[in-house]
């Protein structure tokens, strides 16, 4: 196979939660343990740290992953979803798995994929894990996929662990209470492993308190501490939390010896985006009119950028939005600006929420805007009715951006 017929096979013979949602989620590790059995168990080869959370997961891996390049560590990094190009989700230093390591690594497991039908995303973990193993990584940045106690990565003993922050998203897996939701993230919590929370709910870190103190895992919040004032390269106000928490983690494994620099740390902080080619949150894509992606698609998600919007200055605000069809979109509407012209659109991938649906919700909230089939007609139009002084605004889900992402690298070529 070549690797346009690798991804074909990863993508439409594996189930994939991304694309086609509740069908592809698995409530158990049994094929993940079955699979790193089979590949000799790459998980146990390097040290790690696992982050998990509703929000702030991905930006959180990516500082840590920069901070530790710049320390001179040869660093993995796994995050998921991807954008553009699968290989995002498996790098070393900023750079991904090769093409040839993808196709070789699938066409070695072909006869266990048979055997144990692993989803996508329990194979891409497999194959981050023996890429990371097989190249002798020194650590490894693991972001967790979805929940926590469930989810494909919670095989690896890690360094630290790290919950970004609790709040609703994936309900109809994790439950419908913040409660719930808690002990599903607390999961990836390991036995004398410490702990780095971001989270101020008092509920949520009593549970947190609880299940640590069984596996005499120390707990410490970001909220217990004050921090040094980094310059660094994300936008968005709501990426303090996160460099709060990343700088947290980064004291509590320099007191587990790991050597991090004051320097490299502010290096880290300062080339995020060009030490990891991290993607999609208040990213800047034009300046005028201006044009701004975010991925952020739950609630607290779309709180934050509607809070970031209100900072930003503009004649008329355009919102390219779409969803997925497992959230709810009465709640997420209803948080939207009133004041904006909206396009709704539908993302490519099968998941995405009818835009019919989508049009009948949003006049229930009160917005106006017209329908597309797709994000690049969507964006094209906001693009022909927004003045210099505008702002466009693209988001609502993460393949929204990616799709987005994709029509600008194809009309750059």
């Amino acid at each position: 196979m070549n690797y346009r017929e690798t991804l074909d096979f990863l993508f439409d013979q594996l189930p994939m939660y991304q694309r086609v949602g509740k069908a592809a989620y698995k409530a158990d590790l049994v094929n993940t343990f079955a699979l790193l059995k089979a590949l000799g168990n790459p998980e146990n080869k390097f040290k790690s740290i696992h982050i998990g959370g509703t929000n702030g997961k991905g930006s959180t891996s990516h500082i840590l992953a920069s901070v530790f390049h710049e320390a001179g560590y040869k660093t993995g990094l796994y995050t998921s979803p991807h954008l553009l190009d699968f290989r995002e989700r498996i790098k070393i230093n900023g750079k991904p798995i090769s093409k040839r390591k993808v196709i070789d690594f699938v066409e070695n497991v072909k006869l266990v994929i048979h055997q144990i039908n692993p989803s996508f995303f329990e194979l891409t973990v497999g194959m981050a894990f023996d890429y990371f193993a097989n190249q002798n990584v020194d650590i490894a940045i693991v972001e967790v996929g979805l929940g926590g106690r469930l989810d494909s990565t919670n095989v690896i003993e890690p360094e630290v662990s790290v919950i970004t922050n609790i709040g609703f998203d994936h309900t109809q897996f994790l439950g419908n209470t913040i409660a719930s939701i808690a002990r599903e993230k607390a999961g990836i919590i390991k036995k004398n492993a410490p702990l780095i929370t971001a989270t101020d709910n008092k509920e949520v870190e009593t549970i947190f308190k609880s299940i640590a103190s069984r596996l005499n895992a120390p707990v410490y919040s970001i909220f217990d501490y004050s921090f040094i004032d980094y310059k660094n390269d994300l936008k968005g106000n709501y990426q303090q939390l996160n460099v709060k928490t990343a700088l947290l983690a980064l004291q509590i494994l320099k007191e587990k010896g790991w050597s991090i620099p004051e320097e490299s740390i502010r290096k880290g902080l300062s080339n995020v985006i060009a030490n990891t080619g991290f993607r999609g949150r208040w990213e800047v894509l034009a300046k005028s009119p201006k044009v701004i992606c975010d991925t952020g698609h739950n609630v607290d998600g779309i709180v934050q950028i509607v809070q970031q919007l209100k900072i930003e200055k503009y004649k008329q605000l355009h919102f390219v939005f779409g969803m997925v069809n497992d959230k709810d979109p009465g709640i997420i509407l209803s948080l939207l600006p009133k004041n904006a012209n909206y396009y709704f659109c539908r993302s490519s991938v099968p998941r995405s929420l009818p835009v019919e649906k989508l049009i009948l919700e949003s006049n229930n909230a009160g917005l106006k805007g017209n329908a597309f089939s797709t994000v690049e007609s969507a964006f094209l139009n906001a693009m022909e009715n927004a003045k210099e002084n505008d702002l466009i605004f693209v988001g609502g889900s993460t393949f929204v951006v990616a799709d987005l992402l994709s029509y600008l690298e194809k009309i750059k070529k």
